[in-house]
């Protein structure tokens, strides 16, 4: 099925659902538990030889993960840069008592926050200004943030943030076969408030911009667990690329991976279905891609997303409203 057909036909369902009778996304919002945990803006990294080997052949140098990313936040691209990994916006680590990214300050700040959490900046020119979780990114081990436009002059490398962090031990109370990890209770209600809920017969209904097939995600596969991180998306196979509309993908962007399963780890489970959203950028590196972070996933498919071209970040969370989202 050619890409001009395949949206037809998937905004011709997203449009049918969005008549349907549909029950608020419902969770077990009264056992969740609040709690701080503390990051510092990370430095940018490069490694020992400042190139990257793409999976062509070519060798290149460019801007990678960590620091603050003025020009590219949540609702920009994340395809058309000159950059290998980039994560939007501002990158946060806790390299803890034991000065390392495996740390178990690290960890708890990448685990325990989820999407859609506040962030607090604790000091420096823009102390008190507050913002939004966006991502993970797993093998560096940092966690993204976005702010108003008018607060990154004042952030510097080093400054703490502390996240109100709420969400972890989320567990959906009227959806069958569905698990939620990384989603904050904000993030359910601007879901519900853009027209995903739960159909009579038990589905999960959800907005997303793209649908992925399983087949070309890469870097991430064979963790254990879906609640830090991301997994790519290949963009080598130029066919698919184009058939799925991949082009247009941007940081922020809700998206169903078909026929991916991350309940325990991330593996290819035919009729299994994982929505996540983009949180680094592109990458040409072989295996890797921009990286998608879960937030729900069902071994047994019981999800049906649709067609929304809005389905990001920015809009769900009001994040930016100076952004069109024409695909």
């Amino acid at each position: 099925m050619n890409r001009f057909l395949f949206a037809v036909m998937a905004l011709a369902v997203g449009m049918a659902s969005a008549h349907a009778e549909l029950e608020p996304i419902r969770y077990n919002a009264e056992e969740l538990v609040e709690m701080a945990v503390l990051g510092k803006i990370a430095p940018p990294i490069l490694r020992e030889s400042v190139y990257r080997v793409e999976a062509d052949g070519r060798v290149r140098m460019h801007p990678g993960t960590g620091s603050i990313t003025y020009n590219f936040r949540t609702g920009d691209t994340a395809v058309n840069m000159a950059g290998n990994h980039v994560e939007p916006a501002v990158s946060l680590y806790n390299l803890g008592s034991d000065n390392s990214r495996t740390s178990g300050e690290n960890r708890a700040l990448n685990a325990l926050s989820t999407i859609g959490n506040r962030v607090t900046v604790l000091n420096g020119n823009s102390e008190g200004a507050t913002g939004w979780v966006i991502g993970k990114h797993g093998g560096v081990e940092h966690l993204m943030v976005d702010f108003p436009a008018d607060v990154y002059d004042g952030l510097a490398i080093g400054n703490e943030m502390q996240i109100r962090t709420v969400g972890a031990g989320m567990e959906l109370a009227n959806v069958q076969g569905v698990k939620v990890m990384n989603t904050s209770p904000a993030l359910i209600a601007a879901f519900n408030d853009a027209g995903a809920g739960v159909t009579a017969d038990g589905a999960l209904r959800v907005g997303v911009s793209h649908h992925v097939p399983a087949k070309i995600m890469g870097s991430g596969l064979g963790r254990d667990h879906a609640y830090t991180g991301d997994y790519d998306i290949q963009f080598f196979d130029k066919n698919v690329v184009e058939e799925y509309g991949l082009e247009t993908l941007r940081f922020g962007d809700i998206v169903a991976i078909i026929d991916a399963d991350t309940s325990y780890g991330r593996i290819y489970l035919g009729g299994a279905m994982t929505i996540g959203v983009v949180s680094h950028g592109r990458s040409e590196s072989a295996g890797h891609g921009p990286g998608v972070t879960t937030l729900f996933t069902s071994t047994i498919g019981n999800i049906e997303p649709f067609i929304d071209p809005e389905a990001n970040l920015a809009r769900l969370l009001g994040i930016r409203d100076d952004v069109s989202f024409d695909r």
